[in-house]
Parts: C-alpha cells; structure tokens; sequence
C-alpha cells in the first residue's frame, strides 16, 4: 500500500512538473519588463548611448561647417539649371517616419509581448542605424561638394550669371542657398529613409516569420511596404530637383547597408528560425532555464521524502504497524540510495 501510494505522489509530481514547465513557457515572454531589468540594462549598455550622443554631436557639426565649393564652370551649367522648388517632404518629416513611427511599432510589441530587451535593443538599433548614416552622409556631402540640379537659380537668383577669369561662377545668391546648393551627393531624405524604415522594415520581417517556409506571401506585402515609403522619399528628391539620380541611388545603398549591419548586431536574421526576437532574450532565457534545471534535482528529493513521511504518519494513525514497518524500511531505503547517489 504504501508503495503504491508513493508511486501515486511521484506521478503526481512528474506531471506538476509538466505543467509548471508549459506554463513557465507561456509566460517567459512576460518576465523581462521594463521594471524588473529596464535599469540594468541601460546601464549595461551606458557606453552605447554615450557614442550614441556623441555621434549626435558630430551630426550637429557637420551640417554647421561649409562644405567643398567645387569648381563649377559655364559650360557645366547645362545640367544645373533646372528650378528652383521647395521640398515635397520637408526636413522636419524625416525623423517623424524614419525614428518615431519604427519606436512606435516596437512600443506596440513590447506592449503585446513584455519583452524589454527587445525594446531596448530594436530603439537602440535603430538609433544607430539613422545616426551612423547621417554622419556618413554629411560627411561625404561637405567632401565631395556637388552641385544640386538648381544650382544656377541658387548662385544667381536674378538669372544674371557672372563668371569669374578662370570660367568660374561668382554667386550672388543667398548664402545659404549656395551653402546648400553644394550638398547634392548623396542624397540626405534617402540615406535616413531607408536607414530607420530599412531597419524597421527588417524588424517586421523577423517579427512576422516572413521567411517560415510555410508560403504566406502576403506577409512580403507588410516588409516591402516600410521600403516602398522610403523608395517614394527618394523620388521625391529627383522630382523637386534637389538631387540627381545618382545621389538619390548612392544614398539609399548607404542607408540599407547600415541598418542592415545595426540590426543584425542584436537580432538574428530574418531567415532564422529565432530571428523573431533578439540575442539578449535568448540568452536570458537559457540562463533561467539552467537555473530551473539546476533547483529542480533538490525538489525532486524534498518532495520525494515528505510524500514517503505523509503516507507513513497516515498509517500509523491507521494502526497498521507492519505497513508503517515497511514505508520506514521503503524510506531509509530511499534516502541511502539518493545520499549514495548524491557522493
């Protein structure tokens, strides 16, 4: 009998077991808040938002100074004279859709999924990915010094063009008209656009397991559509005449590149298997799980040894001396076997 009820408890153990892992499974998403770890994870990655505040300076900067006035003749004006419009999207819409529209929608999978890592790192991510590009972009902007396709109207805003001894122009414009009029590759709204929606566009993809294998196609629809925007961005540069083609081109590549080397520096890649979550999540989730594994051998003994002093305390009560003999016999059995184990 007592053998029998032993056996009973330990299967009912095995199966609490069973349970309580499933259910660990199910809320393991939910235990990494920005409450419980939100803290030391900043702190963990103090240094990265340092150089992210100080690749925001050097941004600062490099839109402050001149940039190269290359040499522009008479007879290179032919492509320079297109007019002189104002911008279909202005300056001040960038950040608005390539940062604040990609940190909403991760604000939203932190609010489904409780993920703070996730959180942290798609924001950080992106940061980077826009900021790199930006000083990489202006930069080459102020080195190469190019001239827009209405370049003529900005040096010569009265259409009277003058011509120094050497064949070059003498502007008369504004300031900074000409100032801007020498940024022309690459393109500025292309480099960003494709940098923040480029890497919100590759955070869907892992999101939505577009490449599972199992052929929805409709989910490409939901990873082109941020590219789509950003492609659009690019055209509009060509149409409003403030970019040649080219730059457009050359700064859309930048942009993509680096948000695809900012994303996969915390996320897998969206054809993996886990390409739904980043490295950091992963990782605190086999660390809790060794820890699980590592107590469970200890509960398993406690459990075993007060199920074997139940059944003994409720057949002595029962008076029956040579079943209670037995369960002692069963549990100093027990006990010797787990210590010997144990050694």
């Amino acid at each position: 009998m007592a053998w029998r009820n032993l056996g009973s408890l330990c299967s009912f153990w095995n199966f609490r077991s069973i349970f309580q892992q499933s259910r660990t499974t199910e809320i393991e998403l939910g235990t990494h808040t920005i409450k419980s770890h939100g803290a030391a994870l900043a702190k963990n990655h103090m240094h990265d938002w340092l150089i992210l505040l100080l690749l925001a300076v050097i941004e600062v900067i490099l839109f402050i100074i001149q940039p190269f006035h290359r040499f522009v003749g008479k007879d290179m004006m032919t492509d320079l004279r297109y007019p002189m419009k104002g911008n279909t999207v202005p300056v001040w819409a960038v950040p608005m859709y390539a940062v604040l529209l990609p940190i909403a929608v991760f604000v939203l999978f932190y609010a489904r999924r409780k993920d703070v890592y996730d959180l942290h790192h798609s924001t950080l991510g992106l940061l980077f990915a826009v900021l790199i590009t930006g000083v990489v972009t202006d930069a080459i902007k102020n080195a190469v010094g190019r001239p827009r396709p209405d370049f003529f109207w900005r040096c010569f805003p009265d259409g009277k063009d003058v011509y120094d001894q050497w064949g070059g122009v003498v502007c008369h414009g504004k300031d900074s008209d000409i100032k801007e009029g020498h940024k022309s590759f690459p393109s500025g709204h292309a480099s960003w656009s494709f940098a923040g929606l480029g890497f919100l566009s590759l955070y869907l993809c892992g999101k939505i397991k577009a490449f599972d294998r199992k052929g929805h196609v409709a989910k490409l629809c939901i990873v082109l559509l941020p590219l789509l925007a950003a492609s659009l961005v690019g055209i509009s540069r060509v149409d409003d005449y403030w970019h040649h083609w080219q730059d457009v081109f050359a700064g859309g590549l930048l942009g993509l590149v680096v948000a695809a080397f900012c994303y996969r520096q915390f996320f897998p890649s969206p054809y993996n298997d886990e390409g739904w979550g980043p490295y950091a999540y992963f990782k605190a989730l086999e660390e809790m799980r060794s820890n699980t594994h590592a107590a469970s051998p200890v509960n398993a003994l406690s459990v075993q040894v007060m199920g074997a002093q139940n059944v003994n305390e409720r057949q002595r009560q029962n008076g029956d001396g040579f079943a209670a003999f037995s369960a002692d016999r069963y549990t100093s059995i027990r006990l010797d076997e787990m210590e010997s184990g144990e050694r």
